[in-house]
């Protein structure tokens, strides 16, 4: 277990459910990276993988809640582009 690994996935964490709320609150989608999302899907599950097979820790929870964070947005991105007129 790395106390900066955890730390990484704590920082980047926080901003997701605010992101998710923004997308909620306001079904306006633009400015948002559906590519760096799904980059970052990527990172999560191979990070995960990771922790499945040499290093399974409490941290791997951490991933998992930032995999399912970034993958509501994603899909939230999805749903509300239709109502954003510069999102073809």
């Amino acid at each position: 277990m790395s106390i900066f690994e955890a730390i990484m996935l704590i920082c980047f964490g926080i901003s997701w459910p605010i992101s998710i709320a923004k997308s909620l609150r306001t079904k306006i989608v633009t400015g948002k990276s559906p590519l760096f999302m799904i980059v970052l899907i990527i990172g999560y599950t191979s990070g995960l993988i990771h922790k499945f097979l040499y290093s399974f820790d409490w941290i791997t929870f951490l991933y998992i809640l930032n995999l399912i964070m970034v993958s509501i947005d994603l899909t939230l991105y999805y749903i509300y582009k239709k109502n954003n007129p510069i999102i073809h």
